[in-house]
């Protein structure tokens, strides 16, 4: 490089005209006019216009060589131009090239680099360090950086402590399945990487740490859905002598800085807390959109003596049946239409879905049972009006609260429902177990470190189904943007919930031991959470792909097409850590 670079290329204004200048960055554009050569500059924050004129026959000439993605230096005046561009924040000005040096070549890029192109998203990110320079891809890289900065100035004004725990942990049940690294030094032995620091943050507060916090990487080996990464960040915190309403408040605090920063939405706190069981029977969801309402309705007793049988047979304990009234779209549904619900329905374990459209004449899936007295059970607990759309299901609990849970979402969707742009609430008061009848045992809905409730304490052994936490997670948009619980801090009741959860003596010692012996020396109350930072960095840039926020991320069959990971080991390295590959 001959000069030092003056400013940046997005910076420019007004103001700047008649200034001496040095840029550097990649060529975005190139416009020969013949007696004019114009170059859009580009670097992270924006573009400014070049100008080459003939006369100046070195930079000319060197003007000519340039293609797409060169790099290069422009040293210059600025001047106000004659055509100003509104649509760029550099518009109004572009600067007289008086030296130009090529700093490196480029091969043609095989993707555009630009925010609207149409490239399969594979080849965009094994070509990532290209598509990375889109404008787009900058923004949400530089508010991404933004936010883990204010995140870590909020924690540091609030006495807490940055500590970094290990990537190479011990592997634990009770969770995802674990990514085992091999250690060659102890041939024959594992390590996990962490589905999350939980034991270790809560050994920081047993080592009186009092406050801590951290930004840390967290993996899960575990098949991936739509925005799920093998390999995603969390905002990690823990507190000690404090309870649910402390740990609440201080991340309602958080949650206010961040959204007075980065959006025009005026977060009005405390934010609503909903109980887990209200989630589940109104939204068949722990994590509801509030952003519009259409809350499910259990209408069992209106068809109690129906004579259709579907629908009679699904009124008994553990079984119903549920209806959602969308109001005022029964028009926009034909029975096409409503055939696909009802497949749409079957992904989430529901048989069938009927309908009602209530209009002048009814039309209805159903419409052969549905006597006076049905009609008007319906009306009364759905508010039906003309053209409003009924959706029934009837399963077990939770099987039809899931799947009318989802319809709700997909229909408000795809009828752009919303009524609010942010919705925010508190989901407490979390089943301690659920029943996994692959494993034939209660295992934790949350983790097995978990407080119970207080008067549920003596259920743990007995019925252990009725056993609620003191466990919560913060939801946005539909969204769990982060979750946290009040710990255990007594080895008598968390070795009692070892053995509700019916795990072994010898699994709790080989898992545990060395918590079990840590929480004997003297434990404080604590409580904590963790943020999905990618969720909420997502919500913040207004994408629904969480490949948008993260610099280098994996496929959905979590590959890298950029360093082609994951990849063959040789055989003298497999040798050296003891492994034998069974191949196909």
């Amino acid at each position: 490089m001959e000069f030092k670079r003056t400013n940046m290329c997005g910076d420019l204004r007004i103001e700047n005209v008649g200034d001496s200048v040095v840029l550097m960055g990649w060529v975005a554009k190139k416009r020969n006019l013949g007696s004019l050569v114009f170059i859009d500059l580009r670097d992270k924050t924006g573009i400014s216009q070049i100008v080459v004129r003939e006369e100046d026959k070195d930079n000319y000439e060197k003007a000519k060589e340039l293609s797409a993605e060169y790099v290069i230096e422009v040293k210059g005046k600025v001047f106000e131009r004659e055509s100003k561009n509104p649509d760029l924040a550099t518009g109004d000005v572009e600067i007289i090239a008086e030296k130009i040096n090529i700093l490196d070549q480029a091969k043609t890029p095989p993707i555009y680099i630009k925010d609207d192109d149409d490239v399969s998203e594979n080849l965009r990110l094994k070509y990532r360090y290209l598509d990375m320079r889109k404008p787009s891809v900058q923004r949400n890289l530089k508010l991404r950086s933004d936010i883990v900065r204010t995140m870590r100035e909020y924690m540091y004004e609030n006495g807490f402590t940055e500590v970094e725990t290990p990537f190479l942990t011990k592997p634990t049940p009770e969770g995802a399945r674990d990514y085992l690294v091999p250690s060659r030094v102890n041939k024959g032995k594992f390590y996990a990487l962490p589905q999350s620091p939980q034991l270790l943050k809560q050994i920081l507060m047993i080592g009186s740490l009092d406050r801590y916090f951290q930004i840390v990487k967290c993996f899960r080996d575990e098949d991936l859905r739509a925005n799920r990464q093998p390999e995603f960040t969390q905002l990690d915190l823990e507190m000690s002598f404090a309870d649910q309403a402390d740990v609440i408040a201080m991340n309602e605090g958080l949650l206010k800085e961040l959204f007075d920063k980065f959006t025009d939405y005026d977060l009005k706190l405390p934010i609503p807390r909903m109980d887990y069981k209200e989630a589940m029977e109104s939204y068949g969801s722990d994590k509801p959109d509030l952003r519009f309402g259409y809350k499910i309705k259990n209408v069992s007793h209106v068809f109690k003596e129906s004579d259709f049988k579907v629908f009679a047979d699904n009124t008994s304990d553990g079984r119903s049946v549920r209806a959602i009234n969308f109001k005022n779209i029964a028009d926009k549904y034909s029975r096409k239409q409503l055939d696909k619900l009802t497949d749409f329905v079957k992904d989430y374990g529901l048989k069938g879905l009927s309908y009602i459209k209530y209009q002048d004449n009814i039309q209805s899936s159903i419409k052969k049972f549905l006597t006076d007295d049905i009609i008007d059970g319906l009306k009364e607990s759905l508010d039906i009006e003309d053209n409003d759309l009924i959706l029934l299901g009837a399963d077990k609990d939770m099987t039809v609260l899931e799947a009318m849970g989802a319809l709700r979402r997909k229909v408000a969707k795809d009828n752009d429902l919303y009524e609010k742009e942010y919705a925010f609430c508190w989901v407490v008061n979390f089943p301690m177990f659920e029943y996994s009848e692959e494993e034939d045992r209660y295992v934790s809905q949350h983790h097995p470190f978990t407080m119970p409730n207080e008067e549920d304490i003596d259920l743990l052994l007995t019925e252990p189904e009725k056993v609620r936490t003191q466990a919560y997670d913060i939801v946005i948009n539909g969204d769990e943007m982060g979750g946290g619980s009040v710990r255990i801090n007594n080895s008598n009741l968390q070795e009692k919930v070892f053995k509700a959860l019916n795990l072994s003596q010898e699994d709790i010692e080989n898992k545990f031991g060395f918590f079990i012996e840590a929480l004997q020396y003297g434990t404080p109350p604590h409580a904590g959470l963790a943020y999905g930072l990618d969720r909420l960095v997502m919500l913040f840039a207004k994408t629904d792909n969480i490949k948008d926020i993260i610099a280098f991320p994996k496929t959905q069959s979590a590959t890298c097409p950029l360093t082609e990971a994951p990849s063959l080991v040789d055989d003298k390295t497999l040798g050296e850590l003891g492994i034998k590959i069974e191949r196909d």
